[in-house]
Protein backbone atom coordinates (compact mmCIF):
# COMPACT_ATOMS: atom_id res chain seq x y z
CA UNK A 1 0.00 0.00 0.00
CA UNK A 2 1.19 3.63 -1.00
CA UNK A 3 2.01 6.04 1.70
CA UNK A 4 0.64 9.37 1.98
CA UNK A 5 2.96 12.24 2.63
CA UNK A 6 2.14 15.10 4.20
CA UNK A 7 3.51 18.73 2.91
CA UNK A 8 3.09 22.06 3.97
CA UNK A 9 3.98 24.86 6.05
CA UNK A 10 4.95 24.97 9.75
CA UNK A 11 1.16 25.12 11.56
CA UNK A 12 -0.77 23.76 8.46
CA UNK A 13 -2.06 20.65 10.21
CA UNK A 14 0.52 18.10 9.30
CA UNK A 15 0.76 16.01 12.15
CA UNK A 16 -2.69 17.05 13.59
CA UNK A 17 -3.98 15.16 10.61
CA UNK A 18 -1.46 12.86 10.14
CA UNK A 19 -1.84 11.18 13.16
CA UNK A 20 -6.09 11.13 12.89
CA UNK A 21 -5.98 10.26 8.67
CA UNK A 22 -4.02 7.24 9.91
CA UNK A 23 -6.02 6.00 12.58
CA UNK A 24 -9.13 6.57 10.10
CA UNK A 25 -7.47 5.06 6.89
CA UNK A 26 -5.96 1.86 9.09
CA UNK A 27 -2.19 3.11 8.82
CA UNK A 28 0.74 3.71 10.78
CA UNK A 29 2.16 7.33 11.24
CA UNK A 30 5.75 8.81 11.09
CA UNK A 31 6.23 12.17 12.31
CA UNK A 32 9.68 12.84 10.52
CA UNK A 33 10.74 15.45 12.69
CA UNK A 34 10.68 12.98 15.74
CA UNK A 35 12.68 10.42 13.42
CA UNK A 36 15.36 13.68 13.32
CA UNK A 37 14.96 14.42 17.37
CA UNK A 38 15.38 10.47 18.01
CA UNK A 39 18.10 9.92 15.77
CA UNK A 40 20.19 13.06 16.89
CA UNK A 41 19.15 12.94 20.79
CA UNK A 42 18.60 16.56 20.76
CA UNK A 43 14.80 19.15 19.51
CA UNK A 44 14.96 20.46 16.56
CA UNK A 45 15.41 23.74 17.68
CA UNK A 46 18.55 22.73 19.33
CA UNK A 47 19.74 21.04 16.43
CA UNK A 48 19.23 24.05 14.05
CA UNK A 49 20.96 26.53 16.41
CA UNK A 50 23.82 24.59 17.94
CA UNK A 51 24.73 23.34 14.28
CA UNK A 52 23.21 25.61 11.96
CA UNK A 53 20.41 25.59 9.33
CA UNK A 54 23.04 23.84 6.57
CA UNK A 55 23.77 21.22 9.13
CA UNK A 56 19.72 20.51 10.17
CA UNK A 57 19.17 20.38 6.60
CA UNK A 58 21.83 17.92 5.83
CA UNK A 59 20.58 15.51 8.68
CA UNK A 60 16.86 15.87 7.52
CA UNK A 61 18.02 14.88 4.13
CA UNK A 62 19.80 12.03 5.66
CA UNK A 63 16.83 10.97 7.17
CA UNK A 64 14.06 11.45 4.61
CA UNK A 65 16.54 10.37 1.88
CA UNK A 66 17.24 6.53 4.25
CA UNK A 67 13.38 6.45 5.23
CA UNK A 68 11.54 3.11 3.95
CA UNK A 69 8.03 2.86 4.80
CA UNK A 70 4.78 1.13 3.47
CA UNK A 71 0.97 2.12 4.01
CA UNK A 72 2.00 4.54 6.57
CA UNK A 73 1.35 8.32 7.13
CA UNK A 74 4.00 10.49 7.15
CA UNK A 75 4.03 13.51 8.16
CA UNK A 76 7.21 15.68 6.97
CA UNK A 77 8.69 18.95 8.13
CA UNK A 78 8.33 21.97 6.76
CA UNK A 79 11.64 22.40 4.71
CA UNK A 80 11.63 18.92 3.68
CA UNK A 81 10.87 20.32 0.14
CA UNK A 82 14.46 21.35 0.11
CA UNK A 83 15.46 18.14 -0.48
CA UNK A 84 15.14 16.56 -4.32
CA UNK A 85 16.76 13.49 -2.83
CA UNK A 86 14.66 13.05 0.08
CA UNK A 87 11.54 14.39 -1.84
CA UNK A 88 12.13 11.45 -4.37
CA UNK A 89 12.28 8.58 -1.99
CA UNK A 90 9.62 9.90 -0.29
CA UNK A 91 7.58 9.78 -3.50
CA UNK A 92 8.64 6.72 -4.63
CA UNK A 93 6.26 4.52 -2.55
CA UNK A 94 3.63 7.60 -1.25
CA UNK A 95 1.32 10.46 -3.19
CA UNK A 96 2.45 13.77 -1.75
CA UNK A 97 -0.34 15.71 -0.49
CA UNK A 98 0.34 19.49 0.36
CA UNK A 99 -1.80 20.97 2.95
CA UNK A 100 -2.31 24.68 1.72
CA UNK A 101 -2.98 27.46 4.31
CA UNK A 102 -2.46 31.27 3.37
CA UNK A 103 -0.15 33.04 4.98
CA UNK A 104 -2.57 34.54 7.22
CA UNK A 105 -3.48 31.80 9.01
CA UNK A 106 -0.10 29.98 9.02
CA UNK A 107 1.03 33.38 11.48
CA UNK A 108 -2.21 33.15 13.02
CA UNK A 109 -1.94 29.59 14.36
CA UNK A 110 2.35 29.97 14.69
CA UNK A 111 2.75 30.67 18.35
CA UNK A 112 6.09 28.97 18.69
CA UNK A 113 8.20 30.56 15.97
CA UNK A 114 11.27 30.87 18.35
CA UNK A 115 11.19 27.25 19.98
CA UNK A 116 9.12 25.17 17.15
CA UNK A 117 12.56 24.20 15.26
CA UNK A 118 11.23 25.54 11.95
CA UNK A 119 14.50 26.10 9.44
CA UNK A 120 14.46 29.85 8.88
CA UNK A 121 17.75 31.89 7.85
CA UNK A 122 18.72 34.60 10.63
CA UNK A 123 16.76 37.79 10.11
CA UNK A 124 14.21 35.80 7.46
CA UNK A 125 10.19 36.40 7.81
CA UNK A 126 7.82 34.15 7.92
CA UNK A 127 6.59 36.28 5.25
CA UNK A 128 9.71 35.11 3.43
CA UNK A 129 9.74 31.89 4.64
CA UNK A 130 5.94 31.28 3.20
CA UNK A 131 7.40 32.89 -0.12
CA UNK A 132 10.11 31.21 -0.49
CA UNK A 133 8.70 27.30 0.41
CA UNK A 134 5.53 27.40 -1.46
CA UNK A 135 6.54 26.93 -5.07
CA UNK A 136 8.28 24.10 -3.48
CA UNK A 137 5.36 22.31 -1.75
CA UNK A 138 3.47 23.13 -5.24
CA UNK A 139 6.20 21.34 -7.40
CA UNK A 140 6.36 18.12 -5.39
CA UNK A 141 2.66 18.12 -4.63
CA UNK A 142 0.41 15.31 -6.43
CA UNK A 143 -2.74 16.73 -4.70
CA UNK A 144 -3.23 19.89 -3.19
CA UNK A 145 -5.55 20.35 -0.38
CA UNK A 146 -6.99 24.13 0.49
CA UNK A 147 -7.29 23.99 3.98
CA UNK A 148 -8.44 27.17 4.85
CA UNK A 149 -11.73 27.10 6.98
CA UNK A 150 -11.89 23.26 6.93
CA UNK A 151 -12.02 21.27 10.25
CA UNK A 152 -9.10 18.60 10.90
CA UNK A 153 -11.94 15.70 9.85
CA UNK A 154 -12.81 17.73 6.43
CA UNK A 155 -9.19 17.96 5.62
CA UNK A 156 -8.94 13.85 6.27
CA UNK A 157 -12.21 13.29 4.32
CA UNK A 158 -10.69 15.58 1.05
CA UNK A 159 -7.95 13.67 1.38
CA UNK A 160 -8.80 10.23 1.33
CA UNK A 161 -11.34 11.39 -1.31
CA UNK A 162 -8.97 12.24 -3.65
CA UNK A 163 -6.37 9.85 -2.67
Amino acid sequence: MKNIVLIGMPACGKSSVGVILAKTAAMSFIDTDLLIQEREGEKLQFLIDSRGMDEFLRIEESVLAELKADGAVISTGGSAVYSEKAMKNLSQNGVIVYLKLPLGEIERRLNNILTRGIAMKPGESLEDLYNYRVPFYERYADITIDADGLTVEEVIAEILKRV
